[in-house]
């Protein structure tokens, strides 16, 4: 058996570090070891030599090492299946045995690997180089806990480029449609298979969907970067009076109308190709015919690292104040932000500083997160993202 290589921790990483830490940063290494291969299986040891544990290594990244597991405990050959029938398992104690999110990187063990099921299809991102290593194992995983029909990789995440990999996508297994069709909270849903939004569907946000049902009755819904309609068609299966959802893609545009029809509500709903900073503006200054009393505010990642955090707060803060300002009393506003780079706590004071801003009282009515198939590993905050507050304008 040939010799593991070894990375050791500095004594003052040592010294301050968390022993369920599954990340090491290239800083709280002793020597960052260029001529290891971006994506190797490598030991962590303290500076004593005793053993942290093992994980992927990539020099060129500043996450230079995501632990696979923890102390002296040895990596079992069969890791990635293991590990994705665990995964398997707890989906299906959550009911969710067709459709949803079954592999959630760390959190399921196996970092930098992010997996949804579309039924009989699978489309997944690899995020790391240790993973990108291990793709043919994944796959043949997948088949055969699965048995899809096809296997999809999007590979082209920005967090790709932060690893030194290449951006690409290809079915790796089987047949992939163009298009799939799920079920979600009762309604049905076809969902691209390429060139689609994350790996096309936001399945994180299906429980704050279900949550806002008996929110929606008799309102008039205003319904922000729509994507598919999900939220909006949400609405007017709920009750709402009137429903508009607005995206700046005319494909999502098309493939929500596309999906009310799928779902008798055609008439229902008013899908526009329109940007939303446009129709808060134009809402704030009550320049439309026609206003909501319930706004949903639900953009897409506007923290691309961290040095981008106080601008992406101040503009999460502008939307949501435009959005409150234009609410009658009584409106409802929904708001989400999908960043691991914004805590619980920087979300709720953005809105609590909007509504100061916007010269309006809200009550926090609900404050949600993300859907249960995306499990948050306590000890790793990062894997909590997703952030989500109902508020009601006094």
């Amino acid at each position: 058996m040939s010799n593991p290589l070894i990375l050791k921790l500095n004594p003052a990483a040592a010294k301050r570090r968390s022993p369920d830490r599954l990340w090491v940063f290239s800083n709280e290494l002793e020597k960052v070891d260029t001529s290891i291969p971006p994506g190797a299986i490598c030991e962590l040891h303290f500076p004593d030599g005793r053993k942290a544990g093992t994980g992927f290594f990539n020099p060129k990244s500043l996450i230079s090492m995501r632990l696979l597991v923890q102390g002296a405990k040895p990596l079992p050959a069969d890791f990635i299946k293991a590990r994705l029938e665990t995964a398997l398992n707890y989906r299906e104690t959550l009911g969710m045995d067709r459709y949803g999110r079954i592999c959630f990187g760390e959190s399921d063990g196996l970092p930098g690997l992010v997996a949804d099921r579309y039924g009989d299809y699978v489309v997944a991102e690899i995020l790391s180089a240790g993973m990108e290593l291990l793709k043919d194992e994944i796959t043949a995983a997948l088949t055969d806990l699965l048995r899809p029909k096809g296997i999809f990789y999007k590979n082209n995440h920005q967090f790709r480029e932060l690893e030194g990999l290449r951006s690409y996508e290809e079915t790796a297994f089987g047949v992939m449609p163009e298009e799939a069709e799920i079920e979600e909270n009762g309604l049905k849903y076809r969902i691209p298979m390429a060139g689609a939004q994350k790996t096309g569907w936001y399945f994180d946000q299906r429980e704050n969907r279900l949550a806002l049902e008996p929110f929606f009755k008799g309102r008039r819904v205003l319904d922000l970067h729509t994507y598919l309609g999900a939220f909006a068609l949400t609405a007017a299966r709920a009750g709402a009076e009137q429903v508009w959802g607005i995206d700046s893609s005319e494909k999502a545009i098309a493939a929500a109308t596309e999906n009310a029809a799928l779902n008798g509500l055609a008439g229902k709903v008013v899908f526009r190709k329109e940007k939303a900073e446009h129709l808060l503006e134009a809402l704030e200054t009550g320049q439309l015919p026609e206003t909501p009393d319930f706004i949903l505010l639900d953009p897409p990642n506007i923290v691309r690292n961290k040095k981008h955090l106080p601008q992406a707060l101040k503009m999460l803060g502008r939307m949501a104040g435009a959005a409150l300002k234009a609410l009658p009393p009584g409106g409802l506003l929904a708001v989400s932000t999908c960043s691991h780079h914004i805590s619980r706590g920087m979300f709720v004071e953005t809105l609590s500083g909007a509504a100061a801003r916007a010269g309006r009282q809200a009550v926090l009515a609900e404050l949600r997160g993300q859907a249960k198939d995306h499990p948050v590993l306590i000890s790793m905050p990062e894997t909590e993202y997703l952030h989500f507050a109902l508020l009601k304008v006094l």
